[in-house]
């Protein structure tokens, strides 16, 4: 569902005055202003005070917002319910009662000015796609990767199997050292393609999230050995192009993540980095590939400090969903799944260890964590560590077995 001029519907807080506007100039006024009675376009206020309007109004009719995600809205009914979600003036419905929903169809149609597209197909540039005779559902971007090779030259150019050449490290080395190596932005146009990638990458591709990442990191003085990686990228994409994120129904929804590091992996700052996933029917919800902020002295630690991502993203998907009142699992302890034995120990036993003893505290969460019984850590072998494509570039046939892992096919 869509509403139309949004921004309109806002109360406005302060008093704001404007000229008066061409062609509905009052004569023998001309010289004084309009005083605003509502938000329009253009304050730097409105999409606030849409914001805090919509708010107001639905929360009237018994919506309850979610605290972790505030445009995330939910109106349960004993067994019923029914969830909302706001993005700007874009709204998705979605509920296990038909008259339920439309009781807030109808609702919305009172009270603002909507239109109603259907049921949902496209939203953001995502594809959703639904089988409801096998139940399940799909979130695909392959219009937009096709825009992309459009964009960036890349249409005719050979398809790879993997989106990271696991064979060469990109490092500082390949930076420009002068202004003749400096590569032009409009026939190299790195950031534009960074964003691009990355705008993919967070939707609906977790599979090039270290690949996306990598390449991010030289974004201030990119050479040529880095855009021969975003390259390697999009060849990764054309041949990947129609790879869905798929969910599968279940009325046993159980979530649990993978957690997983490399060692001293950045040849500049010898940093490591984590990753993590997060599985839902069948699918990854949420992931990231990030390089840690300190020097791991050993492969337990940078695993620890993995860990310790892992939990807090763990505690917020428990919150989450737990306000949304349908996925009961998150009652339980969430399971985090590691390959590393030391980590796993050290994140059990809250003992002073001589080769864990200088690591900062904050990383320590994750024992606080188990402690309280909101997660538990668990031991899983690294061949099946969904979150290894997440820390490091893979070979072809491990890096598609962890992409089906993942739930895109």
């Amino acid at each position: 569902m869509d509403v139309k001029t949004a921004f309109l519907n806002g109360d406005l807080e302060e008093d704001v005055y404007m000229e008066q506007p061409e062609g509905f100039i009052s004569k023998g006024d001309e010289n004084k202003v309009c005083k605003l009675e509502k938000s329009i376009y253009g304050l730097k206020q409105a999409s606030r005070q849409w914001n805090l309007k919509f708010h107001e109004s639905i929360t009237m009719m018994g919506f309850m917002q979610n605290s972790s995600e505030p445009c995330v809205y939910v109106r349960k009914i004993h067994d019923k319910v029914v969830i909302l979600t706001l993005y700007v003036d874009d709204i998705l419905l979605a509920g296990n009662d038909v008259d339920m929903l439309d009781e807030v169809k109808q609702w919305l149609f009172k009270t603002f000015e909507m239109k109603d597209l259907g049921e949902a197909s496209y939203i953001l540039g995502i594809k959703i796609e639904r089988d409801r005779v096998n139940r399940k559902l799909s979130l695909s971007q392959e219009n937009y990767i096709d825009t992309l090779l459009e964009k960036f030259h890349m249409v005719d150019c050979l398809s790879g199997r993997i989106p990271y050449n696991n064979l060469r490290s990109l490092s500082q080395k390949d930076c420009p050292k002068n202004d003749q190596e400096t590569l032009d932005p409009k026939l190299y146009p790195y950031a534009s393609a960074v964003g691009s990638l990355m705008y993919l990458m967070i939707c609906t591709r977790p599979d090039i999230a270290f690949a996306v990442g990598m390449v991010s990191r030289f974004q201030s003085n990119p050479g040529k050995m880095h855009w021969m990686a975003i390259q390697w990228i999009f060849r990764y994409l054309k041949r990947t192009k129609g790879l869905k994120l798929t969910y599968h129904g279940s009325t046993d929804l159980k979530l649990h993540g993978f957690s997983d590091s490399d060692y001293q992996g950045c040849l500049d700052s010898r940093k490591s980095t984590s990753g993590f996933v997060f599985m839902l029917c069948g699918g990854a919800i949420v992931w990231k590939s990030k390089k840690q902020e300190c020097v791991a002295q050993s492969t337990m630690e940078a695993e620890y400090v993995a860990l310790n991502a892992a939990a807090k993203e763990a505690i917020f998907l428990k919150q989450f969903l737990a306000e949304l009142q349908i996925v009961e699992c998150v009652q339980k302890p969430i399971p985090i799944f590691c390959d590393n034995n030391s980590a796993i120990a050290i994140s059990k036993d809250p003992r002073c260890h001589s080769r864990a003893k200088h690591i900062e505290g904050r990383y320590h969460y994750i024992r606080d964590m188990i402690k309280k019984k909101k997660v538990i850590v668990q031991k899983v072998s690294s061949k099946q560590n969904l979150a290894d494509p997440f820390t490091k570039g893979l070979s072809s046939g491990l890096f598609e077995t962890h992409v089906l892992g993942m739930g895109l096919c």
